[in-house]
């Protein structure tokens, strides 16, 4: 093992002499290391670092051809779709019932032809859109819990007043970047109308991007329209007279080597309205693929392919990510476990399999198999968190809530993973090499000696010097105890109260809102109440 993993080399500088002028790039880089570790501002991350490879050149290679023969040999079904089965007839594939079975390198040629290598998604706020792909990086939060959990009342059902809780949280979190999609399911509305309500809520309560609902085509229908209703003549590019892409949506196929109706409905929707689709896998390796990494790799490859490149037959040049959702389980009791070894090979893996396609990847997040917010919460999602940054995840689902293997979403996890992600933001700005960050003014005006508390560069420094938890505690053990003893979680429960008792909504154009409100309210007047 250890011949492969091994850290991708920065490049070598151009120049050995030090930069000891001021620079604009040296302002720049000071601006950034102050948003970086004081407020995150920034819309998105760009990283300044670069990515850990595990694999070299020939143990890829070995993968791509594996994924390939997958799909010529095994095939990927197409379920219940008689449309994706004639679209896949007329491309060249060979169709036998549901099983399509592609020629070796048809689906990475599709989408090497026509998909982006990255792409803008579109915020209400144009402050906060977000370049998805390249070296940039997005967190978004936990994705489809039907549970929520909070020191105060315990696990329970999630409800729409949760939803909303921890749309306004993430948009109060300057460490996240996006809204995201079905933060918690809320029980307490119809299944059939309450997509229009999540969705709603994140336009409402946010300006932050937002991801689209996907349980049936026509609620992928009516996320579509309602982003027409709120983006109104900003809804179409003037250049191309195309729809920008606003939404971004989950596609996961029903691994092994499955998409169903369901998933390939909503693809179809969006991939026609140039909304982006993340086509992923959700794999639990040793149910759902083999138990090696290797073997798990390649048939995430496979599926991923199979799905972007159905993206691309429907709408060419459609916006796709690849996705890779893997972890381990236990061999013991069938039970998933998460911040294990072999999930973060896997994502190193996929990471490079991704832009070696040529195309943004989505994995990651702050997973953990813990049921509260403790040690095995924080250790796991660490462990998660963590080579989804060095890898180079370009969307981050399930950042910051999730717990329980997704079955719920915790308030105060929101808020660890939250810091967590902060230190992320740090982590990936790199290392400042302007001439504040060599500081070797502040070296001559100390010398030998003395301690560096007073000099003039700490005193300009000091503010965005270090990240700064909003809930860790170093103080002494003497003050910590007078001060109550209070653990993490506590200060976490009292944090994300204090966020919701003083947040502000984003200013929402009333004509807008009218009209999302105007279609939501037809639409659900047209059918009747369905836990279906």
């Amino acid at each position: 093992m250890d011949e492969v993993i091994t850290p991708t080399p920065a490049a070598a500088p151009e120049a050995a002499a030090p930069r000891n002028r001021r620079t604009a790039g040296g302002r720049e880089a000071k601006r950034a290391a102050r948003s970086a570790r004081s407020g995150y501002t920034v819309p998105y991350i760009t990283r300044k670092v670069p990515y850990y490879e595990v694999l070299d050149e020939e143990g890829l290679a070995i993968i791509e051809y594996n994924a390939d023969t997958i799909l010529e040999e095994v095939g990927i079904d197409f379920r219940d779709d008689a449309e994706a089965l004639d679209i896949w007839r007329k491309a060249g594939a060979d169709v036998k019932g549901e099983r399509v079975r592609m020629p070796r390198g048809m689906c990475r040629a599709l989408v090497q032809a026509s998909a982006p290598r990255e792409f803008t998604q579109h915020a209400r706020n144009p402050a906060n859109n977000v370049v998805i792909g390249g070296k940039n990086t997005v967190f978004a939060p936990a994705y489809g819990s039907p549970f929520v959990r909070d020191l105060d009342k315990g696990r329970r059902y999630a409800t729409i007043e949760d939803f909303q809780n921890f749309v306004k949280l993430a948009y109060t979190a300057n460490s996240l970047h996006h809204s995201g999609g079905t933060i918690c399911e809320p029980v307490d509305l119809p299944v059939n109308k309450r997509h229009f309500d999540m969705v709603y809520s994140h336009m409402k309560y946010s300006d932050k991007p937002y991801m689209g609902s996907v349980t049936h085509p026509d609620r992928a229908r009516d996320t579509v329209e309602m982003s027409k209703a709120l983006f109104g003549d900003n809804y179409l590019d003037p250049l191309t007279g195309k729809p920008k892409t606003v939404c971004i949506s989950l596609i996961n196929a029903n691994s092994p080597m499955t998409f169903d109706d369901t998933m390939l409905g909503a693809a179809k929707v969006y991939a026609r309205a140039n909304q982006a689709t993340i086509i992923t896998p959700f794999i639990l390796a040793g149910a759902m693929s083999p138990v090696t990494v290797a073997g798990t790799c390649a048939q995430t490859l496979a599926e991923a392919l199979a799905g972007m490149a159905f993206v691309q037959l429907v709408n060419p040049g459609a916006p796709v990510v690849l996705g890779s959702f893997a972890s381990s389980i236990s061999m013991q009791s069938g039970a998933p476990t998460f911040g294990t070894p072999e999930p973060a090979l896997v994502l190193y893996v996929m990471a490079a399999l991704a832009r070696r396609v040529g195309v943004p990847f989505r994995s990651g997040g702050g997973l953990c198999g813990s049921k509260i917010a403790d040690a095995q919460a924080a250790s796991e999602a660490a462990n998660t968190m963590l080579p989804t940054c060095l890898g180079g995840v370009n969307f981050v689902l399930h950042t910051a809530g999730w717990l329980e293997g997704g079955l719920s979403m915790g308030y105060e996890k929101f808020i660890m993973d939250c810091d967590q992600a902060g230190m992320m933001h740090t982590l990936l700005a790199g290392v400042d090499v302007s001439e504040n960050g060599q500081a070797m003014d502040a070296i001559r005006e100390v010398g030998p000696g003395k301690h560096f508390l007073g000099c003039a560069h700490t005193q300009a420094n000091f503010e965005s010097a270090f990240y700064r938890s909003p809930i860790t505690d170093n103080n002494s053990f003497e003050q910590w105890e007078a001060e109550g003893s209070v653990d993490l979680s506590v200060r976490a429960n009292a944090l994300w109260k204090k966020q919701l008792a003083e947040y502000e909504a984003p200013a929402l154009d009333p004509a807008a809102d009218e009209a999302v409100l105007d279609y939501m309210n037809r639409r659900k007047a047209s059918f009747p109440d369905s836990n279906v």
